[in-house]
């Protein structure tokens, strides 16, 4: 075997081996929430067992899931529309107007993303709870917009600096104006990049649990508060904390295999020139 042959299959064992140590603790997870209470706290464990449903009907039994999810959906999906419609025009202006602060407001901007969001956890409660924004879908629909906002200007900063400015330029001497040309010359040509950008927005939003916890009870409570409904002071009970986390991940999963090509694309997005 030649040493570019051995290389690439040294680098194709290496992939397969992170590939199965990332994805171990899901399968595992998936598996357990199949077992009995005494299966799944069983030493050693077990991969061969009896699979029972008994977890999954506890759980829907317990928690009306079809409520924690569509409140999932809502506040994923309305935070990345929110934060495209704030964030667009902000990357436009900042590729393509750029000041001598530009630089310095977008490394401020990342900069917060440092901030352990326990540091701002008193003055956003009291202020939610003033507003009437507590255990709603509007005011997580808010955080979450505002949580993701630095990532998805940096991104879409990113991809339109990759697009020739001569070509906004023909645009503006055919009479084009600043919207035209946002929604008929720069949209389309960046479409990949804002899609992905908007699909890694709305898989942060989906898993995001700290605001969740501590903004919502009931009525606005996502798939996240969901599955921390199933620890208790008694202790925690794996298979049914294992079916409940496994019916809050399934569809973010099957969302993210579904686009997962439209997302590489997008990531990859002027890499090539």
């Amino acid at each position: 075997m030649n040493p570019t042959m051995t290389k690439k299959l040294l680098l194709t064992l290496l992939a397969w081996g992170i590939a199965l140590i990332v994805f171990f603790p899901i399968f595992w997870m998936v598996l357990t929430g199949f077992k009995t209470e005494g299966e799944a706290v069983a030493t050693p464990p077990s991969l061969f067992f009896e699979p029972t449903l008994a977890g999954y009907h506890e759980v829907m039994a317990r928690a009306d899931y079809l409520k924690f999810a569509l409140n999932s959906i809502v506040i994923s999906f309305g935070s990345t529309l929110l934060a495209l419609i704030v964030a667009i025009p902000s990357a436009y202006s900042m590729a393509f107007l750029p000041t001598k602060r530009t630089q310095g407001t977008l490394l401020w901007m990342l900069s917060t993303k440092m901030l352990p969001p326990v540091g701002v956890l008193m003055p956003v409660y009291l202020l939610f709870r003033d507003m009437g924004l507590l255990d709603s879908q509007l005011g997580l629909t808010i955080v979450y917009m505002l949580m993701n906002l630095p990532i998805v200007v940096w991104m879409l900063y990113t991809f339109f600096k990759d697009i020739p400015k001569d070509i906004l330029e023909a645009g503006r001497m055919d009479g084009a104006g600043t919207l035209q040309e946002v929604l008929y010359l720069l949209l389309p040509l960046t479409l990949p990049g804002i899609a992905s950008t908007g699909l890694l927005s709305v898989i942060l939003s989906w898993n995001e649990a700290f605001w969740s916890l501590n903004l919502t009870t009931s009525d606005a409570a996502p798939l996240t508060a969901f599955i921390a409904s199933f620890s208790s002071p008694e202790g925690l009970f794996w298979a049914k904390l294992s079916a409940a986390s496994t019916l809050a991940i399934a569809p973010i999963l099957i969302f993210g295999w579904m686009t997962q090509k439209q997302m590489v694309r997008g990531l990859t997005f002027g890499a090539v020139k």
